[in-house]
This record gives structure tokens, sequence and C-alpha cells, in this order.
């Protein structure tokens, strides 16, 4: 089916228009264990996946996405491919998995996948730094990680 976005006329597939019209997994995993943010408001596409993983497995996932229509269909791709998998299945999935699972996507649509898989990968990441924090004793509570990043990044920003 073709849909006009700006001047162009984009082709999504039936499977992409379903995941656009009626995403699924929106919103936030309650008492996350793993979170990923990929992308800047201020250019466009912004992409947050939480998940609770549990002995490894992602047992719940969930995103927000504010963007085009190809990253929320993307986006709400990535959850389904990755929930039930384990942490390291999931870190192997790519852009191009996302546009095989859609059933294609336009071309200049296809960048709208790096968004879901990126913030994946990230909340991945986040899970495992969380779980060793934890496990040393630096830190109780999801409180005490998100502080300890946002300092880290502040640090970051000051000296670059």
């Amino acid at each position: 089916m073709d849909r006009q976005e700006g001047n162009n006329s984009l082709s999504y597939t039936e499977k992409a228009l379903e995941h656009f019209s009626n995403p699924r997994n929106v919103g936030v995993v309650k008492d996350f264990n793993g979170r990923g943010e990929i992308g800047e408001i201020d250019c466009g596409d912004v992409c947050e996946v939480t998940l609770f993983v549990e002995n490894e497995i992602i047992k719940r996932i969930k995103f927000r996405v504010y963007g085009c229509a190809g990253a929320i269909a993307t986006s709400s791709a990535v959850t389904e491919l990755a929930k039930g998998k384990s942490c390291e299945e999931a870190l192997q999935l790519t852009d191009n998995d996302v546009v095989e699972y859609l059933g294609g996507l336009p071309e200049q649509k296809k960048h709208c996948s790096l968004l879901g898989i990126r913030a994946l990968k990230q909340s991945i990441y986040d899970y495992w730094l969380y779980k060793q924090l934890l496990e040393t004793g630096q830190v109780a509570n999801r409180a005490e990680h998100e502080k300890i990043k946002e300092d880290l990044f502040q640090q970051f920003a000051d000296k670059y």
C-alpha cells in the first residue's frame, strides 16, 4: 500500500502498516532492569526501550518512540523479535532482521530500523551494568544506578 509522506511516495507492507497502526508492547516496563534511549528530540526520532530480564532471558519489553510511521513500526517489531530471547541472542539482531520481519520498508525509511535495534542493545548493556553494580554492592536500587549514570554523563559533557 502506498502512503504519501511529504513529497515522497512511500510503499509500506501490510505488516509494517499493522505495526504502525497497532504497535505492540508500547509503554514502559514496570520495574525494568534495563533501559536504552537513542536519538535526539531536536533532530527528529527518539526511541526508548525498557526491559525486564530474568535468568538472562528478556521476559518483558516495551518501547516509546517519537517519530515517523517507520520508526513506530520498526520499534514495535524489535520488541516482538527480542521478547523471549536470551540477551546474547537479542544482541545478534540487526536492522536487516527488522526489515525482513516487516516484509520490507521503503528504502528511505530503512534507517528507522536502527533506532529500535540500537535502543534494544543499549538496554541490554544497561541491564548488564546494573546487574554488575548490584552484585558488587555499588548500588542498592535502580534509582542509585540512574544517578551514577547521570553523574558520569555530566562529567563527560563537561569535559567534552
